[in-house]
């Protein structure tokens, strides 16, 4: 039967025993064992045995036009975040905005699950929703740059909590077999935006304004998230007119509902974890403001006592948590360990080089804001096509592994590669050349992740798995922002002072921080090939950083197992 968790969770507080789920005697391993059903699980079985093929058509349908969107409007908000960062005189702090709202969406993944499981699918999902739009209204209106880095903490928080409860979503309403081709599926729509994003981006840029490039999306992305959230609360009241649904306990008082849904959520976890998480992680982008560095003494002191409440948090999810926010057994499993880890190390070496990326390529190649972007987007572009077959392979074959032995030799290699060709003036074919061999590798560790950590545990885990996973990999790309950012900010400046002409010199703030300003200088003139020396210098240092650290693949890939997903049921009902 594969890798299974075992699980026997028998501790509850008075006020939430057996009045929100249903003990579930389950075969496992020849043993029976009792296992607690939280809410939000009943639910989505109870709609998928309800439901009828035609709602699961609809809602991969439109899982698909919310990829679609999203994929659209994280293409255009990455294009454009160096202009609007250069409007506000801080293009080298490019990659703080993200790496802020890394941090803050790292934390509330496994609130979220938390959510998903006790109140359901629907409610988590409408909550990203609403998160998502207010962080583009906020990015369409702001005015300085701290605006524009809090509404970068709302969006990431919503747009990553959108793709996760889709994916908890699209795991629900598929067998392990197919789950692989199920994702290819839902994501296949980058093929489409990775062309059409740069452009409309440039559009955007130069005949409208990059504000209305943020905010059309704040109309647009509620309008097409609205019908999963209606087919799912729809086919929920149906499945409990039908009797598949446990009806909800009555009779509570306002007291009793508080303390109830204070034990369920694991509100004290919550807290503790949120807060702790976001003052460890908070330092590493903000250092650059402080006025004494990593030396300031706030620094320090968040540091410390984020540092302190995980470790409080630890303690409280694993021995005084009445319903803990997450399973800790989970994480002895060497499948899960193993996936964690490699999405860690992968987002880490990706993030250390690639955000600085766009402004190489126009800077160094001299390409528009379109073309840049359609090399960053080659990997949207060969993903979406390659995913599918793999997706295809892996139902056939019904195993995953062997995916790996081939895509982790291939990212190191094209790491390497691209370290090599990091020269001012270099052709820009060597360039795609290796985003083509870094999309083949890296679409497919994102693919093998979220399948091997799903096929690792029941049903029951299946929003936690993801939420774990989600919150170590946007660790590892907000630690990988933090490190780029840092590095950029201690190379490219010195850089720039030992290459510039002297006659340059007196506007070498505008050259370091506008991007505007680099591209400004003509093609082949002296100032503009010191700016090229300077960025190649910088990004060889940031590529060799990153190619060294995704070395750590291989062995985090030896300690994940090759289940066999044909011979492991997960969920039931009507599923893909």
């Amino acid at each position: 039967m594969g890798v299974r968790l075992r699980r026997a969770r028998t501790v509850f507080s008075r006020i939430s025993e057996k009045s929100e789920a249903e003990n579930i005697c389950i075969e496992r391993d020849g043993k029976d064992e009792t296992e607690y059903t939280q809410r939000g699980v009943q639910d989505v079985e109870a709609v998928t045995i309800t439901w009828s093929k035609g709602m699961l058509i609809a809602v991969f349908v439109n899982i698909w036009f919310l990829y679609f969107v999203n994929a659209f409007q994280s293409t255009i908000t990455t294009s454009l975040n160096p202009y609007v960062t250069s409007s506000f005189q801080a293009h080298s702090l490019s990659a703080v905005p993200t790496a802020l709202g890394d941090a803050f969406a790292a934390a509330t993944y496994l609130p979220i699950a938390k959510m998903m499981d006790v109140w359901g699918r629907a409610e988590g999902f409408l909550l990203m929703v609403i998160c998502a739009t207010i962080g583009l209204v906020l990015m369409a209106a702001c005015n300085s740059f701290e605006i524009y880095c809090a509404a970068n903490v709302f969006y990431y928080i919503g747009f990553y909590g959108m793709e996760y409860a889709v994916d908890v979503v699209t795991a629900d309403v598929s067998t392990l077999n197919n789950r692989a081709l199920a994702y290819a599926f839902t994501s296949s729509p980058y093929i489409i935006t990775a062309f059409a994003g740069p452009k409309v981006a440039d559009e955007f840029y130069y005949q409208v304004s990059w504000r209305w490039g943020f905010g059309c999306w704040a109309i647009i992305t509620p309008i097409v998230a609205a019908p999963l959230y209606i087919i799912l609360k729809y086919n929920l009241y149906k499945a409990e007119k039908e009797g598949h649904r446990i009806k909800r306990p009555s009779g509570r008082t306002l007291l009793e509902s508080i303390v109830h849904y204070t034990v369920e959520f694991d509100l004290l976890g919550v807290v503790i974890f949120t807060t702790g998480l976001v003052l460890f992680e908070l330092p590493f982008d903000i250092a650059a403001y402080a006025p004494e560095g990593w030396g300031s003494g706030y620094i320090i002191a968040m540091l410390v006592v984020g540092f302190l409440m995980l470790f409080v948090f630890a303690i409280w999810e694993a021995w005084l948590a009445p319903v803990p926010l997450l399973d800790w057994k989970l994480l002895t499993n060497r499948t899960i360990v193993g996936t964690v880890l490699l999405d860690a190390t992968y987002q880490l070496s990706n993030y250390c080089w690639s955000y600085y990326f766009t402004s190489w390529l126009q800077v160094n190649n001299d390409l528009t804001i379109t073309t840049a972007n359609y090399i960053i987007n080659i990997f949207d572009m060969v993903s979406g096509a390659l995913l599918l077959f793999v997706g295809w392979m892996i139902r056939r074959v019904g195993r995953y592994k062997w995916t790996l032995y081939i895509s982790v030799p291939l990212y190191i290699f094209a790491q390497g590669l691209m370290i090599y060709f990091r020269r001012p003036n270099m052709n820009v074919g060597y360039q795609v050349m290796c985003q083509i061999f870094l999309a083949i590798a890296g679409s497919v560790f994102i693919l093998i992740e979220q399948l091997a950590i799903l096929a690792a545990v029941d049903h029951q885990y299946v929003a936690t798995a993801l939420a774990l996973l989600n919150v170590v990999g946007t660790l590892g790309d907000s630690a990988g922002l933090t490190i780029s950012t840092v590095i950029w900010q201690n190379t490219y400046h010195k850089a720039l002072l030992r290459y510039l002409p002297e006659s340059a010199l007196a506007n070498i703030h505008s050259i370091y921080e506008d991007l505007s300003t680099q591209i400004s200088y003509p093609v082949g003139s002296a100032t503009r090939m010191a700016i090229q020396k300077a960025y190649a210098y910088a990004e060889l240092r940031l590529l060799s950083v990153g190619c060294g650290i995704i070395v750590l693949a291989i062995p985090w890939t030896l300690l994940i197992k090759d289940i066999n997903l044909k011979r492991k049921p997960q969920v039931q009902g009507v599923v893909f």
